[in-house]
C-alpha cells in the first residue's frame, strides 16, 4: 500500500481557491485522505487559497505538516504558524527543500507556480534526479488541455513516448493513490544519453 512507502507527499496547488468550489473541496478531502493513510504533507507554507485548504484538512485529522516558505512570500501568502515551518531565502531553495523532505508528489489546479513546479519535477524525474512518483489530481477536468498538449508533444517528437510514463493522472484520489503505488520509476535520459553515445 502506499501507506507503507510513502511517508510525506509534496502537494503543489494555488494560492488562490480558483473559480469552483470543487477546487477547494478537493484540496481539503486530498489532506483528509492523506492523514488518514498516515501520510504527511510538505507544501508551499501559505495559509490562503487551495495551499490553506489542503493544509487545515490534514492539521484538523492530526496528521504532519512542513510548511516551506521564502521570506519574501512569508506575508503575502500568510505563512502559518501553527505548522513545522521552513523559511528559506529563495524560492530555488524552497523547492529543493520541499523535494528533499518528500516521497512523492501531486499538482492539484494552481497558476503559473504551480505548473512550474509540476513540470519542473517531471523533468527531474526525467533526468535522474529523482525516482518519486508523481501526481496530476485532475480536479474537474483541469489538467486535460495540458494532458493534450503533452501528447502532441510526444506525437510532434519532442518528447519520448517513455517519458509519459514519468507521471500519473486523475481525477479520483483513491485512484490516483493506486497509480502511485503502482509506479515504476524510468531510466534517466542522462543514462539514455549515455547509452546511446557508446
Amino acid at each position: 500500500m502506499i501507506e507503507g512507502t510513502i511517508k510525506r507527499i509534496c502537494v503543489f496547488c494555488g494560492s488562490n481557491s480558483g473559480a469552483r468550489e470543487v477546487y477547494g473541496e478537493q484540496a481539503r478531502a486530498l489532506g483528509r485522505a492523506m492523514a488518514e493513510r498516515g501520510i504527511g504533507l510538505v507544501y508551499g507554507g501559505g495559509g490562503i487559497g487551495m495551499m490553506g485548504a489542503v493544509a487545515d484538512a490534514v492539521i484538523e485529522a492530526r496528521g504532519e505538516v512542513i510548511g516551506v516558505i521564502p521570506y519574501a512570500l512569508a506575508s503575502k501568502e500568510r505563512a502559518r504558524r501553527d505548522v513545522d515551518m521552513r523559511v528559506v531565502n529563495t524560492m530555488h531553495e524552497r523547492k529543493a527543500m520541499m523535494a528533499e523532505l518528500s516521497d512523492a508528489f501531486i499538482a492539484m489546479p494552481g497558476g503559473f507556480g504551480t505548473l512550474e513546479e509540476m513540470m519542473e519535477t517531471i523533468t527531474w524525474g526525467q533526468l535522474g534526479i529523482h525516482q518519486k512518483p508523481v501526481g496530476l489530481l485532475n480536479v474537474a477536468g483541469y489538467y486535460d488541455p495540458l494532458l493534450a498538449m503533452i501528447d502532441r508533444a510526444i506525437e510532434e517528437g519532442f518528447i519520448l513516448s517513455r517519458y509519459r510514463n514519468l507521471f500519473v493522472a486523475s481525477s479520483a484520489i483513491d485512484e490516483l493513490f493506486d497509480l502511485m503505488r503502482k509506479f515504476q520509476p524510468l531510466e534517466s535520459l542522462v543514462k539514455w544519453i549515455e547509452l546511446s553515445e557508446t
